[in-house]
């Protein structure tokens, strides 16, 4: 269940009616191991084993070390891992996300210089391409549809086929629901692939392609100052205010062919 109904009162043309709407549902979800608790994180249910993997990938907390994650109720999902090397991890982090709004601050930037390298690509997309992706994003939006209440992410290949799109009432957290997905499919090459956001680009979304080494991103709204900075760094293409016909390129603009 992604949507609950709720009686609501709506005004048009001065008369007041009342009405049923479809609401979309945020609920908390524990991220526990050896009985501890890690991270709270509001969401969206649906898709969380790929929330929380995406989430624990991107900062590092996991990495190629043998896990697993199960499911131990409807909003709880267990990591085991080698406690030590856990321990370490988590050490370097007070908390991975406490709510939807992602991780911030500079000991996120630090997990980028630890972990990642500067994304290596041949990936190219055409003007086409990117001014087309928000649009197949929008058509794959089915609980923002009945809602109106949810951001969205989805990953594209080279020839602009979707391969997979996820919605959250978080706009990081649909964005590790794509990247967990992506994680947990052997076949999956992020080198290969291109972000599609249906909001603004932070610098936690950059944060995140850059963990996963996709070259492209590309949004609906503008990037901040910060996720440019971080894009360039790291040899991300950042597109954004993209429309029909038009956007912006704010980094890297060798692979708009």
């Amino acid at each position: 269940m992604r949507t609950s109904t709720r009686a609501i009162h709506k005004t048009s043309g001065g008369q007041l009616s009342r009405f049923d709407d479809e609401l979309a549902i945020e609920e908390p979800l524990e991220i526990r191991a050896h009985s501890k608790s890690l991270a709270v994180l509001m969401r969206t249910p649906g898709d969380d084993m790929e929330l929380v993997r995406g989430l624990l990938r991107a900062e590092g907390v996991i990495r190629e070390e043998p896990f697993t994650l199960s499911c131990a109720g409807p909003n709880e999902v267990v990591l085991d891992m080698d406690e030590a090397l856990l321990s370490q991890r988590w050490s370097s982090r007070d908390v991975i996300s406490s709510s939807a709004c992602g991780v911030c601050g500079a000991a996120a930037l630090a997990v980028l210089e630890e972990l990642a390298a500067p994304v290596r690509s041949d990936l190219t997309w055409s003007p086409e391409l990117v001014c087309l992706a928000p649009t197949r994003l929008r058509e794959k939006q089915d609980i923002f549809t009945k809602t109106g209440g949810l951001h969205a992410a989805a990953l594209f290949d080279a020839e602009g086929q979707l391969l997979v799109c996820r919605e959250d009432v978080g706009r990081h957290n649909a964005v590790d629901k794509v990247i967990g997905w992506g994680w947990s499919s052997p076949r999956v090459r992020f080198s290969e692939q291109v972000l599609v956001v249906s909001g603004r680009l932070s610098y936690e979304i950059v944060h995140k392609a850059v963990a996963a080494g996709i070259p492209l991103v590309v949004a609906v709204s503008a990037p901040s100052s910060l996720a440019v900075d971080l894009a360039e760094r790291w040899r991300v293409t950042l597109a954004g205010f993209v429309r029909e016909q038009t956007f912006n390129v704010y980094s890297h603009p060798g692979r708009i062919r």
